[in-house]
Formats: C-alpha cells, sequence, structure tokens
C-alpha cells in the first residue's frame, strides 16, 4: 500500500482517512451509531477511542523535540515502511494485544449526541495533523522515538503510519458493526 512517505503525504493520508471515517459514520442512525453489543465496542465508543489515541499522541509531536530525546531516546534502526509497521501491529493484534487503560472508551450515552462525538473526533485529528505539518521536519520523523502501548518504541513516522491504519482498521470495524446489525 505506502511504502516510507514524506511528511506531506502522512498529514494528507491521516486528514483523508479522518474525513472518511467522519462522513461515513455521519449516515449512521443513533440507534445503531450507540448500539453496545455484547463484549465489543459500539461504534460511538470506535471513534471515541481514535479520539482519546489522538489526543495521547499530540504530545509526542508537540513537546520539545530535546525533552522527547531525553525521555525516550534515540532509535536504534531505520524507520518501517507502512506495511512493515502494520504487519507488527496486525501481529500483535493476532497475539492478543488490545487497547488498554486511558485508551478504553468508558460506555457513551446517546444524550451525548453523534455530532458531538465526531466533532471531538475531528478537532483531535485536525489538531494532530497541524500539529505534524507546523512543528515536525520530514527526516526528523526517522530521528525521534515515541512509545507505543503494543509497538513498543517506534518512530514518529511509524506513528503517522499507526494513526493512518489505526483510522482504517476501525472504520472496518464499524462497517463490520453494520453488518451486523442489519
Amino acid at each position: 500500500m505506502l511504502a516510507t512517505i514524506n511528511k506531506e503525504e502522512l498529514v494528507q493520508q491521516i486528514v483523508e482517512a479522518s474525513k472518511e471515517l467522519t462522513q461515513f459514520s455521519t449516515g449512521i442512525t443513533n440507534e445503531l451509531f450507540f448500539y453496545p453489543p455484547v463484549d465489543k465496542w459500539s461504534i460511538a465508543q470506535n471513534i471515541t477511542h481514535l479520539t482519546i489515541a489522538a489526543k495521547n499522541t499530540i504530545p509526542a509531536f508537540k513537546l520539545p523535540k530535546f525533552i522527547i530525546r531525553l525521555y525516550v531516546g534515540k532509535p536504534n534502526r531505520p524507520s518501517r515502511t507502512y506495511d512493515e509497521l502494520v504487519a507488527k501491529y496486525k501481529l500483535k493484534l493476532e497475539q492478543g494485544g488490545r487497547a488498554g487503560g486511558r485508551f478504553i472508551p468508558k460506555s457513551i450515552l446517546p444524550s451525548i449526541g453523534k455530532e458531538k462525538i465526531l466533532s471531538d473526533f475531528a478537532k483531535a485529528m485536525y489538531h494532530l495533523s497541524a500539529t505534524i505539518k507546523a512543528k515536525w521536519g520530514d527526516p526528523q520523523l526517522d530521528e525521534y522515538i515515541a512509545p507505543h502501548p503494543l509497538l513498543g518504541k517506534i518512530t514518529h513516522r511509524e506513528l503517522c503510519y499507526f494513526t493512518i491504519y489505526h483510522i482504517w482498521h476501525h472504520l472496518a470495524i464499524i462497517k463490520e458493526r453494520l453488518k451486523e446489525n442489519i
């Protein structure tokens, strides 16, 4: 799919995936949007999970680079390609890896409103994209690392790849939820 891509393309891919998820989810009825399947997240919870993930990713791109280097260190390998990163993530999921702790969305009542959930998601993704665009040069994405709860220490380029794939992954889950409930 995507080999190593430059910063502008990464930001564009994040924006496109976010728009696709938002546009698709806008057409879902409130009943299906908030319906909590047994032992699975509702569509609202899937989108809230992505919002939480984006908000937790923003500091990795917003903190001063010397702080990132001080607390996380330097990469000890080149950045993986998009496909390599996705393969590693899928393997972790197959091995039982799941979101934990602060990344698990709570139950969401319909009174919160689908529009608010989608708006919060769009704002978080915009803020993340804008921060990457404004504060990072393309080579720097390979020179700094960030901790990821399932993948360990990954470069900032890989964190962008993860963000892109993560959105597509949850959009696929949302589409599957709709098939199950139709």
